[in-house]
């Protein structure tokens, strides 16, 4: 069976592949959506390479065991040249995946995340839509609690889509992490939640929609404004959603 590794290496790999971005939605765990046509195109193509190097490894197997029993019969012998059998261990991400993708970043890689953020100047924003509450990513709510000159989020009920995360003093947040590209560059933007009974809020990683209005804090642009704060009127749990980003 060692002739087959690569062959299996390669079916493994587009298996998995075409798994997470063809049959599910698993891919968006790891890059945005419009980079789907080309996981799928490379999975099968990887497929389609596996298949090959199987027939072809099948072939002169065949051929290999021809010549052996020529050899044998002229009192000669076949000599095998098998990989080393660590080459195995290649296969073990790729079945990894294939049986047990990994879970979206979360919490932890949230907490890694300094808290940097866009280097824009303090300024007016475009009016939000009328009626409340209105709708918001994270990273639109803390831009405008943060450089908004206008105060465009004053008095009005906002509603945000976050994951939980929580300090050592028992401070909680809803946390969203937005992507560029993929998983590997993202970043984190966190809204603090007061107004609610912090001893019964929902665990860390659990997903949450929270709504409220915004509460100030600092100066505009300051690090004292940073993360901003929402005064919860309301915190349902949700599922994770297909998407668990934001997008830049």
């Amino acid at each position: 069976m060692r002739r087959y590794g690569s062959a299996v290496l390669l079916l493994l790999t587009g298996a998995a592949i075409l798994r997470i971005s063809l049959f599910s939605e698993l891919y968006l765990r790891y890059v945005q959506s419009g980079l789907r046509p080309y996981l799928v195109v490379s999975g099968a193509v990887l497929v389609l390479l596996g298949a090959a190097a199987g027939v072809v490894r099948w072939r002169g197997r065949h051929a290999d065991e021809g010549e052996e029993h020529e050899e044998g019969h002229g009192g000669g012998h076949g000599h095998a040249h098998p990989g080393p059998r660590l080459a195995w261990l290649l296969a073990l991400p790729a079945l990894a995946l294939l049986l047990f993708p990994p879970p979206a970043l979360g919490s932890y890689s949230a907490g890694r995340e300094a808290a940097q953020r866009a280097a824009q100047g303090v300024g007016t924003f475009p009016a939000l839509p009328s009626g409340d509450p209105v709708r918001l990513t994270l990273a639109e709510f803390s831009s405008r609690a943060i450089y908004d000159s206008g105060r465009s989020l004053k008095g009005r009920t906002v509603r945000m889509t976050g994951f939980v995360t929580q300090d050592d003093d028992g401070t909680w947040y809803v946390t969203r992490l937005y992507v560029t590209c993929c998983a590997a560059d993202a970043t984190a933007s966190k809204v603090e939640i007061r107004g609610t009974d912090l001893s019964g809020h929902p665990p860390t990683d659990a997903w949450v929609t929270v709504t409220g209005t915004w509460r100030p804090k600092g100066e505009l642009g300051s690090d004292a404004a940073w993360p901003p704060v929402l005064d919860a009127g309301s915190v349902v749990r949700v599922n994770q959603p297909a998407d668990p980003y934001e997008k830049r």
